[in-house]
């Protein structure tokens, strides 16, 4: 396949490029750096350097909502893995316009040109758009219920759910091929904390002797995939024909609180067990935030299409993020 990745100097689409460039696809990312780093895809860069009319590797430093540079990548491939978003609730916090804008806006522009060019577009959404949903574990036919919106928390589901919504009429009205994918949690090397990611935000604050700062009570649960799974279902996605028009789940089915998993971080790096801070959610985030006490997925629907499943244990992703947390 030719491949097009948004956002694919960040987290999961570094990952992404990797695996598909190991199977022999030509990909093309697409990235503003504004979340992703440049870091992230170094390696990338030196084992898939571009030679002649067809590059292996290719990668555009700009903004998905750049029409001209868009159209072009958009024209030279077969499928669009759309990763590019504003990520991470400190972000989507303190940044609400830019969180709306990214998300809308830049889906917008994917999907009219995958359109022009009638290349298949995997979107990835996510578990928020659940929202303080209780019918656990969350089916991808669930009903949605969201918080008010004067807490802009809740601005991020919003608008990953206009996403999805988008992108499925394009499906209806315009026979473009298009899979949604809702990921939970994922997790491993190149994350960062900056944006308030829990995982790799515990390793660095136990790996610097810190204080693990636990929000709220602790009691809040969470299922972690590693990277190298959610890679791995994004990819059985595209190509499965079946999955087209479809949204799936994409998470891990063990379930921990949030408490646990501080002090698994604490008891892997060999921290003192009672090295937790308990900070309430207005410090941490603002004045009234609202968070789900349980995101645990049914992903019996992707199993079903393309027989995916998680393989790798919470255990192994502690590792793997303490290892690349200490390069």
């Amino acid at each position: 396949m030719r491949v097009l990745i948004t956002g694919g100097a960040g987290f999961i689409g570094s990952h992404l490029a990797e695996a598909l460039l190991s199977q022999g696809h030509q990909v093309t990312v697409i990235d503003d750096l504004s979340t992703g780093r440049f870091k992230n895809i170094e390696g990338i860069v030196r084992r898939w350097p571009a030679s002649g009319d067809q590059p292996t590797f290719r990668f555009a430093i700009d903004s998905i909502t750049n029409e001209v540079v868009l159209d072009r990548l958009a024209s030279e491939c077969d499928v669009i893995f759309h990763l590019a978003a504003a990520v991470g609730v400190k972000l989507i916090v303190e940044n609400p316009v830019r969180t709306i804008e990214t998300n809308v806006m830049g889906t917008e522009a994917v999907l009219k040109a995958a359109l022009r060019y009638r290349a298949k577009v995997l979107i990835a959404s996510s578990s928020e758009v659940y929202g303080k949903g209780n019918s656990i574990p969350f089916r991808e036919d669930d009903d949605v219920v969201l918080g008010p919106t004067s807490r802009s928390r809740w601005s991020y589901a919003a608008s990953k759910m206009v996403d999805e919504f988008l992108a499925l009429a394009y499906y209806r009205e315009k026979g473009l091929p298009v899979v949604i994918v809702r990921l939970f949690n994922t997790v491993g090397p190149r994350q960062t904390g900056q944006y308030g990611m829990v995982v790799p935000r515990f390793v660095q604050q136990a790996l610097r002797g810190e204080k693990l700062k636990v929000y709220g009570d602790g009691g809040q649960s969470r299922c972690f995939l590693h990277v190298r799974d959610a890679v791995k279902a994004l990819i059985s996605l595209a190509e499965c024909p079946g999955a087209v028009g479809e949204v799936f789940n994409v998470g891990s089915t063990d379930e921990i609180t949030i408490l646990d998993m501080a002090r698994k971080v604490l008891n892997v790096t060999g921290g003192d067990p009672g090295r937790i801070e308990y900070v309430s959610y207005d410090q941490a985030y603002a004045a009234g935030f609202e968070d789900m006490r349980q995101r645990v997925p049914d992903i019996s629907k992707i199993r079903t299409y393309t027989g995916w499943e998680p393989g790798l244990s919470l255990e192994e992703i502690l590792r793997d993020v303490i290892e690349s947390c200490m390069d």
